[in-house]
Order: structure tokens, then C-alpha cells, then sequence
């Protein structure tokens, strides 16, 4: 990967998506795609308590606006919070080659498996990201452990 690429900044475009999801009484849980280059291709969040929609996620809602690419080896999925088996398939199934995690203290996720699997995983350890998740989990306990796995 481009060492000029700022992954920091990237993240903000998926911290802000996921500030709207709490916005909308959702799962502050925000994601974002690039490309190589840094380029935004689609961005998204957590919408399934907003629409009652289990299929939602945040990776997911980025990735579908994002639109369809040629290839998506070369892209970067940059998510709030470490990608679910769900999501990290979605990643698998498209070969996305790089994603950068803001935090995976509040949930380990799939990264494991997905660095087994030749994916690039870079966890960026945000406080803001732990931070934002993990009020939300301390005030909504219920909403998380039913909804846990994303």
C-alpha cells in the first residue's frame, strides 16, 4: 500500500458517518471505501435499528455506495469498529485488500481471520472510536447484546 496515504483522515469520513447513525437513534458504527489513492468511493452507517433491517451495517451501506468497481482489490474499507463475520465476509467475497479498523477494543471481529487470509488489517486504536462505541454499549446494553456481531 501507498505510504502517503493518511489513514487518520480517511477514518474521519467513517467517524462522521457513524456520529449520523447516532444522530438517527442508531449504533454509532460508521464506514467508508477508497480507493488506492485515498479517493472517497462510498461511505455509510449502521442503519439497522433505523430500518429494522439487519442487513445495514456499516461496511455494507459504505459498499453499496460505492457502487460497482472493476476490481476491489486495491480498495480500502475503513470502518469505525473491527468488521463482524458478516461484513468481513463481504470483504472476502470481493477480495477488498486493505482495511483500516478504528478501534477493535469494543469488538474483535473477524480481523484475525481476515489477516489470515492475505487481507491488510490496520488497527488505528482511536480513542474517539472506543470512545463513541463504547458509551453508546454502556447506555444501550441491551441494544448490544442483541444486535452484537456487527
Amino acid at each position: 500500500m501507498n505510504n502517503e496515504i493518511d489513514y487518520r483522515a480517511m477514518l474521519e469520513a467513517a467517524i462522521e458517518e457513524a456520529k449520523k447513525g447516532l444522530d438517527e437513534g442508531g449504533i454509532p458504527i460508521g464506514a467508508a471505501l477508497f480507493d488506492k489513492n485515498g479517493n472517497l468511493l462510498g461511505r455509510g452507517h449502521n442503519r439497522r435499528i433505523q430500518e429494522d433491517d439487519p442487513s445495514v451495517h456499516g461496511e455494507t451501506d459504505a459498499f453499496r455506495k460505492a457502487g460497482r468497481q472493476r476490481s476491489y482489490r486495491d480498495k480500502i474499507m475503513v470502518t469505525t469498529l473491527a468488521p463482524c463475520w458478516y461484513c468481513s465476509g463481504l470483504v472476502r467475497q470481493f477480495n477488498i485488500g486493505t482495511v483500516v479498523v478504528g478501534e477493535s477494543v469494543n469488538f474483535q471481529g473477524g480481523i484475525d481471520w481476515l489477516k489470515e487470509n492475505g487481507v491488510e488489517v490496520i488497527d488505528l486504536n482511536s480513542a474517539e472510536c472506543i470512545g463513541l462505541l463504547g458509551k453508546y454499549i454502556a447506555a444501550n446494553p441491551e441494544i448490544w447484546n442483541e444486535d452484537i456481531g456487527e
